[in-house]
């Protein structure tokens, strides 16, 4: 098929090429004229044959709700926009509906899989009607791990793709933060010697083996003590709405909501369980780290 792809970053870049390494014509746009295949969104839509499909990889909010204004007036009939951000599941709904007003379809997309998608494939969780999901099916199964799984149509409503995404990261938050609290344990009681050969030792036999583990294990294999990672990491804020969406529904969110909440220690004080968690997040996204700071220094 052929595609337009808003926002070249980390994400969209990497998607480019694993679309395009499966046959597919992919015209990419981004603000770095150097990553850009067009020299514009309008451009770049005048280079897509009709129906025309645009999936958009910009930040959520603003930068997202620009971006589907623009192409509304860009777009005809038949044509369809493909919102593969971390947007909120309510912008989706005003997103649906600004665009129905010009006929032109709406499919939101929650995107997980980090930098190492390139390689593994994205796992893709969609929203929207069935003939709207059908006209991407290509793609999907391009972006998408080999085998069975990794793609689910979540539900026809505008926002039930990044709905389920939104669960699907607090969770994350919830794993990420019960392995940092076993590193800072570990580390913490002079007990135990070799406190990344333990974590290794769990990857294969154990009940908590996960991808997460093992990228944990490769942080501490590059960094013993993380050291050099501050401990500070930032809510992206899936994790937010994921409890504000618990409360709105009465849902307790016990250990989603606690994880959450470390993430606001971090800002406080220099914690051991946050540099496990910065070190995560950087191994599979390629998110920031700050370092570490001296002795009564500050962290940059």
């Amino acid at each position: 098929m052929e595609i337009g792809l808003v926002g070249l970053g980390k994400m969209g870049g990497n998607m480019r090429t694993r679309l395009r390494d499966a046959g597919h014509t992919v015209v990419g746009y981004d603000r770095n004229a150097e990553l850009s295949d067009a020299s514009s969104l309008e451009d770049m839509v005048g280079k897509l044959p009709a129906p025309r499909v645009v999936w958009v990889m910009v930040p959520a909010g603003d930068p997202t709700r620009e971006t589907v204004r623009t192409l509304r007036d860009l777009l005809d009939e038949g044509d369809l926009v493909v919102d593969g951000g971390n947007s909120r599941w309510t912008d989706d709904q005003e997103n649906a509906a600004l665009l129905a007003e010009r006929g032109i379809g709406f499919v939101d997309c929650g995107v997980s899989g980090g930098v190492w998608g390139l390689k593994n494939g994205y796992a893709l969780m969609c929203g929207g009607s069935a003939e709207d999901v059908a006209k991407v099916q290509p793609a999907f199964d391009a972006l998408k791990p080999e085998g069975d799984s990794g793609f689910v149509h979540a539900g026809r409503a505008p926002g039930a793709g990044h709905f389920a995404k939104m669960v699907h990261n607090g969770i994350e938050y919830a794993i990420m933060q019960s392995y940092a609290e076993g590193f800072e344990l570990l580390e913490k009681v002079d007990l135990v010697e070799n406190v990344t050969e333990v974590f290794d030792s769990w990857r294969e036999g154990t009940v908590i083996r996960s991808w997460l583990l093992d990228l944990l294990v490769e942080a501490l294999k590059e960094d013993t003590h993380l050291d050099q990672i501050a401990g500070y990491a930032e809510d992206s804020g899936e994790g937010r709405w994921t409890v504000e969406a618990a409360i709105d529904h009465a849902v307790p969110l016990n250990v989603i909501a606690a994880s959450l909440f470390a993430r606001f220690t971090s800002r406080q004080e220099e914690s051991p369980a946050m540099k496990a968690i910065a070190a995560m997040r950087n191994q599979f996204g390629g998110h920031a780290t700050r370092t570490a700071p001296p002795p009564g220094g500050d962290a940059s």
